[in-house]
Formats: C-alpha cells, sequence, structure tokens
C-alpha cells in the first residue's frame, strides 16, 4: 500500500524546486530576524502587501537591537497601512525581550521561541523551520488546507488546530532537519499559489493523482459556517483612520483632528478608547494624542 509520504513529499518538493517565489525572507543570506519580521508582517496579509514594508524595515531596523532602541510608536509608524497594528507593538516586543534574553540574537529554539511576546506556536515553528532548518510541525492555514485535502479528503480544514492534523503533518515530515524545512515551506507554497481556498488550480497540482479529496469527487465543506470578513464601516476601519491621522503627524494631535476622521462620535469614541487601551495611542497632559 502506497504511504500518503510516498505519495506526496517527493512531487511536493519538486514542484516547489521549480515554483517557488523569490521571497526577500526565504533568500539564503536572509537573517533570523527578518525571518521573524515577515512572519509577523505575513499574519492575515497578503505577500504583496508585506514585501515593501519588510523591506523599509529591514533597512531601518537590520537587528532587533535597531528596533528595540526606538519608541514603539515608531513601529507602529512603521507599520504603515498593513493593518492589525496591535502585530508591530508586538514585534518591538519582541526584539526588546530578544535583546534583553538573547543578547540581540533571534533564537533558534522552538520553546526560546514561544516565549517571545507575540509568537505562538505558528511563529515559533515557523522561525525554527525557515530560519534555523529545524525539524519542525509548521501549519499555517495553507498547510492545513493542503492536507485537508490530499490526505484527508475534505475540502477545508476545521476551524482550529486539531490533534489528527498534527499527527497527519508530523507522520510526512521529513526525517532530515533541511529536507523537513523545504518540505513545510514547499507544502504552504502550494497551498498560496495552487491548492487555494477558491478556485484551486486541481490541474497544476502535482499529487493530484494522489489526492484523497480528489478522488472522492470534490466534495463541497459541509462543517460549520465559516466566518466572512468584512471591513467597510467596521471597528477595525474606523481605528484605521484614527492610526493615519497620527501616523501623517510629527507629532501630537488635537482631538478635532481625530473627530474629523470618522463621522460617527459613538463609533469614534469607541475605538479611540480602545486603541488607547491597547497601548496604540497615547493621550498627552495636553489632552493631544500621539503614538507611544
Amino acid at each position: 500500500m502506497t504511504t500518503p509520504a510516498a505519495t506526496l513529499v517527493a512531487p511536493i518538493l519538486g514542484w516547489y524546486d521549480a515554483h517557488a517565489r523569490d521571497l526577500p525572507w526565504r533568500r539564503p543570506e536572509a537573517t533570523a530576524w527578518s525571518v521573524l519580521v515577515s512572519e509577523f508582517m505575513l499574519q492575515q496579509t497578503p505577500v504583496a502587501r508585506v514585501l515593501p514594508v519588510h523591506e523599509a524595515w529591514l533597512s531601518r531596523w537590520p537587528t532587533p537591537a535597531a528596533l528595540a532602541a526606538e519608541s514603539s510608536g515608531e513601529a507602529v509608524r512603521a507599520w504603515g497601512r498593513l493593518g492589525y497594528p496591535r502585530r508591530a507593538l508586538r514585534l518591538h516586543a519582541a526584539a526588546s525581550a530578544i535583546v534583553a534574553d538573547h543578547h540581540g540574537v533571534v533564537p533558534d529554539d522552538y520553546d526560546a521561541l514561544l516565549d517571545l511576546p507575540g509568537v505562538g506556536d505558528y511563529t515559533a515553528a515557523a522561525v525554527a523551520a525557515f530560519a534555523y532548518r529545524k525539524r519542525q510541525v509548521v501549519l499555517d492555514t495553507n498547510v492545513r488546507r493542503v492536507l485537508a485535502r490530499a490526505v484527508t479528503g475534505v475540502e477545508l480544514p476545521p476551524r482550529s488546530v486539531t490533534r489528527a492534523e498534527r499527527e497527519v503533518a508530523a507522520a510526512l515530515l521529513p526525517h532530515d532537519p533541511p529536507t523537513a524545512a523545504t518540505w513545510s515551506v514547499a507544502v504552504m507554497e502550494l497551498g498560496a499559489l495552487v491548492c487555494t481556498a477558491d478556485r484551486p488550480r486541481c490541474d497544476a497540482c502535482p499529487v493530484v493523482a494522489g489526492c484523497a479529496w480528489q478522488a472522492a469527487g470534490k466534495p463541497a465543506y459541509d462543517g460549520p459556517p465559516r466566518p466572512v470578513q468584512t471591513y467597510a464601516g467596521t471597528d477595525r476601519q474606523c481605528r484605521g483612520r484614527l492610526l493615519a491621522v497620527l501616523r501623517d503627524a510629527p507629532g501630537s494631535v488635537t482631538k478635532a483632528q481625530l473627530d474629523a476622521a470618522w463621522d460617527l462620535p459613538d463609533q469614534r469614541e469607541r475605538c479611540l478608547a480602545s486603541l488607547v487601551t491597547d497601548g496604540l495611542v497615547a493621550r498627552t497632559a495636553d489632552d493631544r494624542y500621539a503614538l507611544p
């Protein structure tokens, strides 16, 4: 009986060798700091939007120590319009922890990475694998979708990572650490470019012949309804507008300047209060507002 590993691993590695995108955090000269920065930025954000910000960030702050030496407000300012700006605060906090606890060097150990502010299971595993070529199970949305289809025969994975998914991923992981690291990024790339959530390009898939979902007739997802993200009119959009005023200002701004950014006063006040609570905005002694 052919095992999933025999059916999947070699073809996907071969496909990746021919189709991998040239991304700065994947190049041989990329530092572990570049990889960590990319992982923070890529959370819920397309690669095309991340590329220019990542380049500018590494140019300005080529090391964790360089970022830690500046205020967290500068990190928020440089984050620009990537969205979810709390990631900028967490990345700044992670840089400070790397300087304080690891002599300014991004740790190569999964547990040490997991202890950094803002770093969860996926990010810790990804940095250990992609920066240090460690043998780690790396499960992001793209990887989970590929394995759900190719191995389990379902269109989409569960909402949260399950033990069964981890067991499947661990069983497929090559024993050689560098090969395992390449495999992890190869499956991720396949999910990003071919085995996409909507309109997957099965005709371009290197493992279509051994895909359990294809063999089952590509049954539609029948699990719990999946949330549909919206943006227009949401608190996220309001918070973004308020932060844009502060990012574009050389110093602090008046309340009136913030009021002009959003027409709905109740929502505006709620969002401004939440930005202050989250540490993304500071209220000054003279009743003005600024980045922290």
